[in-house]
């Protein structure tokens, strides 16, 4: 196992035991809906269909990047892929740089596609990657590998930093994600990874060409954290203590974003734990409600507990439908708030 294997499967392991969380959640209990007594809607009625980027989803959930390179990807990007399949949302893989760099793409090869073929499938390199070696025909590769319907780019300057010999020179990031976005056949999301993107960098990006951004803000998990429980530092020294809970946090970010840029499409993850998170992200204007950590554990067992997890997301977010008169995701857009 390299170095960046093994790191990458103390990721999973992290997160699988918690510990790994900022200390202050997102900040979606500050919000809330205006009940509504008198519905006039039937919940079997509810649709929770939408559209991301063009493609139908029958709902409207990511189950965002997680890993690419451990050996236990392939269980569970398969897992998720067959959910995905069966119940119509999208599908954001890990980072691909290990599977570009080597024969071994832990899961993150063309057989994804064919389990799962109508739904969204996202692509995932790392922003910094395009200024340390990477480029045009990389990210091209990345997307012939999975049949990817985007790419996204994850910006990650905190757990760079942190992590031993991460890479700590962004100048000139920017620049190249213009020049990816300008010229790679698919659309360019932009995420951060649990520090979330303000609306002044998202203008930035929309400016470059992004067609997407996922704010993927604090609240969640802290990748400074989980950096942090890897190294071998006393108190007061570990920088990925120290850094826990940096970031903005998540419904922070949603309302910025969608007062800077009113037309970009939104992914809204960071701390959403069930369907009234989502909810509330939908309101607050993004289009699709991303999990990750929170889908983890399901992702484990395997294809039935992702359905089972991804299911009562979708029913707490019907509910809050009916008790909103929302009889779809444009009416819940709209929904009073208290």
């Amino acid at each position: 196992m390299s170095e960046i294997e093994r790191r990458k499967r103390d990721h999973i392991d992290i997160v699988l035991a918690g510990a790994a969380r900022h200390s202050v959640p997102a900040g979606f209990d500050a919000v809330r809906f205006r009940h509504n007594a008198l519905p006039e809607v039937d919940f079997a009625g509810i649709d929770l269909s939408t559209r991301f980027l063009g493609p139908p989803l029958r709902l409207p959930f990511l189950a965002s990047s997680m890993t690419g390179g451990p050996d236990v990807s392939d269980r569970i990007n398969r897992a998720i892929a067959e959910a995905a399949e069966q119940l119509g949302f999208a599908m954001g893989v890990g980072s691909q740089r290990i599977s570009l760099t080597t024969k071994d793409t832990s899961g993150l090869g063309p057989e994804l596609r064919r389990i799962a073929p109508s739904i969204p499938i996202y692509g995932n390199l790392g922003a910094v990657q395009l200024v340390n070696g990477m480029g045009l025909e990389e990210a091209r590769r990345a997307v012939d590998q999975l049949g990817a319907d985007a790419l996204i780019l994850h910006l990650n300057p905190v757990q760079e930093a942190v992590q031993p010999g991460g890479d700590r020179n962004w100048a000139g990031v920017e620049s190249a994600i213009e020049k990816l976005a300008r010229a790679l056949a698919v659309p360019v999301i932009a995420k951060e990874v649990g520090s979330g993107i303000s609306g002044e960098v998202a203008r930035r990006l929309v400016a470059c060409g992004v067609a997407a951004i996922d704010v993927a803000g604090a609240g969640g998990t802290s990748w400074a954290a989980v950096e942090g429980a890897r190294l071998a530092a006393p108190d007061g020294q570990n920088l990925g203590e120290i850094f826990r809970d940096w970031g903005i946090p998540t419904p922070v970010c949603l309302a910025e974003v969608r007062a800077a840029c009113p037309d970009i499409p939104l992914i809204a993850s960071g701390g959403i734990r069930h369907g009234l998170d989502a909810a509330k992200a939908i309101r607050l204007g993004a289009t699709l409600a991303g999990q990750a950590a929170a889908l983890l554990p399901a992702a484990m067992k395997g294809t039935e507990a992702v359905v089972a997890h991804v299911q009562a997301l979708a029913d707490a977010l019907r509910i809050t439908c009916l008790a909103t008169g929302s009889k779809d995701l444009k009416d819940l857009s709209r929904a009073a708030l208290i």
